[in-house]
């Protein structure tokens, strides 16, 4: 599959958490932990495990920073 988006990080699912109808897919990528929020369909669709390895898409038009 090709896409468009240049930020694709690689690695394992670490844990999904499903709700009523959104799940949060943690992935760790080299020690970080990247977590995102799908619907359940998709989790069921593409067939998700923990220890899986799978990619975080990230396709952004804005970039914020926060500071304390």
């Amino acid at each position: 599959m090709k896409l468009s988006a240049r930020n694709v990080l690689q690695g394992k699912i670490v844990e999904i958490v499903k709700g009523a109808t959104t799940a949060h897919v943690k992935i760790d990528v080299g020690g970080t932990t990247i977590t995102a929020s799908i619907t359940n369909e998709a989790v069921d669709d593409l067939k998700l495990e923990n220890g899986m390895t799978a990619s975080a898409v990230i396709k952004a038009s804005d970039v914020m920073i926060g500071v304390a």
